[in-house]
């Protein structure tokens, strides 16, 4: 039995598929011949610097950025350009820096922030069930925020911020979760927490791909075990963890002398020199 389960993974279609893609945007190429795949199931990190190509990446497979002809650009089996995008989103689970400005809105509560992910929209707008209050919860447990339930969204920290709108993406029960440098606002022990509550539904959710993209080496926990780094819209280094996360491909990368140490959780924090 497990045996045959494993080849019914091995014969899943890749979670993200991209074949030489090049995007423009504003009249610059912004990625140039990126390919790039991550199998189901997968925890993989992007890293690179500002301006690497990192949320152009994520607006593309999102269906915001399109490439030119050519290339092939496909998410949980179903390639661009013959799926209802709309649809695709909605097994997608994106959290962003973004968002952020959408939270100071209205006075919106944190329960109805989650909720309100079953519908794609910021804020709610109907009413809802006592079974969708109660999955909401239940978001919210998986990341040990129930306290923010009835708080408004204006008086939580970013950290806390970040934890609705992880649990808002996991409300339709999505099958990929692209976390958009979700630690880019926070203090040291804001990320922290965030981190662990990362891990913990990593932990838990084994059949969810996670793709984590951030600009900072020690936030990339071990359970990210695959990775592929950026250096201005070109693929630096791609490949396992330990190939990746080299002092060479980060200096080339960040065009700094960086040397890199390790700590007994196997996370890596940098020393510039």
């Amino acid at each position: 039995m497990q045996e045959r389960e494993i080849m019914n993974d091995l014969n899943q279609p890749p979670a993200v598929h991209v074949e030489n893609a090049r995007v423009f945007l504003g009249g610059r190429e912004i990625l140039h011949d990126i390919s790039w795949k991550v199998e189901q199931g997968e925890r993989c990190f992007v890293l690179g610097a500002n301006g690497a190509g990192k949320t152009t990446l994520v607006r593309m497979l999102m269906g915001y950025a399109w490439p030119v002809y050519g290339a092939k650009v496909s998410v949980l089996g179903k390639t661009f350009g013959q799926v209802n995008l709309s649809e695709l989103r909605k097994s997608i689970a994106w959290v962003s820096p973004l968002m952020h400005r959408w939270l100071a809105e209205r006075d919106w509560t944190g329960m109805e922030m989650v909720l309100s992910g079953l519908d794609g929209t910021i804020g709610l707008y109907r009413k809802t069930s006592d079974e969708e209050r109660s999955r909401a919860m239940e978001m919210l447990g998986q990341l040990h925020a129930e306290r923010l339930a009835e708080r408004t969204v204006q008086t939580m920290s970013s950290g806390e911020q970040v934890r609705v709108l992880i649990a808002r993406a996991l409300m339709t029960q999505p099958r990929l979760m692209i976390l958009d440098e979700p630690c880019v606002y926070l203090d040291i022990a804001g990320r922290e927490l965030l981190l662990r509550a990362i891990q913990e539904f990593a932990d838990t959710r084994p059949e969810l791909t996670i793709v984590f993209i951030t600009q900072r080496i020690e936030d990339i926990l071990p359970v990210f075990d695959r990775g592929m780094i950026l250096k201005e819209g070109q693929i630096c280094a791609e490949g396992k963890r330990e190939v990746t996360l080299t002092e060479e491909n980060l200096r080339r990368a960040f065009g700094l002398n960086i040397r890199l140490v390790k700590t007994k959780e196997n996370r890596f924090w940098t020393v510039i020199e």
